[in-house]
């Protein structure tokens, strides 16, 4: 079975479709990857919830800063002009709408844009939604990049959420090691595949309807 594309791959193709200047939340999980693969000459604005407008990439090795960390207190960099702001001010902006994109982990997304990242039925313990519904319904772009299956091999990509939702109807575009999809309302249009992944494998892989475009 073919694995599609690697973590830093899809990070750098996630991070060529944002455009510049824009304002972005990275969540925990893949989308911190993103900020080490804006290409040369390319500014975006990375905002992370703890506190942080303009993170850049990840230290090098030995060059750590440990008062500078990432949403998944993950060591960090700061591109020039940076600013660090107080939580209930980061939370403002996202809440006020100042958000261009969040790109966000999820566990189930639905073609109508329903997305579940936060609770998986059963699970005794674990599980905090954390600041994901203000993320999801702040920002004027949803963006989610995951796995297309979970450790059991099931879809992520789904008809409908059956896991407790995060937000409804605010997901535009998925990114998984399978390919690109747009949110449609009754299935997902098929924005790119990944090398070597058939619309054959693709369509048996995903538990949801898909248009090739």
């Amino acid at each position: 079975m073919n694995k599609g594309w690697s973590d830093d791959e899809l990070a750098s193709k996630v991070a060529s479709d944002l455009p510049a200047g824009a304002v972005v939340n990275l969540g925990i999980g893949l989308p911190v990857r993103v900020a080490n693969h804006i290409p040369e000459g390319k500014t975006i604005f990375f905002h992370s919830e703890n506190g942080i407008i303009g993170l850049g990439p990840a230290p090098l090795s030995g060059s750590e800063d440990p008062d500078i960390v990432n949403a998944a207190k993950q060591h960090a960099t700061l591109i020039p002009g940076a600013s660090i702001i107080h939580h209930a001010d980061s939370f403002s902006l996202i809440r006020g709408g100042r958000l261009d994109y969040t790109i966000l982990g999820a566990l189930q997304v639905a073609p109508n844009g329903n997305i579940a990242n936060w609770k998986v039925p059963g699970q005794i313990g674990g599980g905090g939604v954390g600041g994901a519904m203000d993320l999801a319904v702040g920002a004027k772009n949803v963006l989610v990049m995951m796995r297309h299956e979970d450790k059991y091999g099931a879809s992520k990509l789904v008809k409908q959420c059956t896991f407790s939702l995060t937000a409804v109807k605010a997901v535009t575009v998925v990114y998984t090691e399978l390919g690109v999809f747009e949110c449609a309302g009754d299935k997902f249009i098929v924005r790119a595949s990944a090398p070597g992944i058939s619309q054959a494998e693709l369509q048996e892989r995903t538990a949801a309807d898909l248009e090739f475009a």
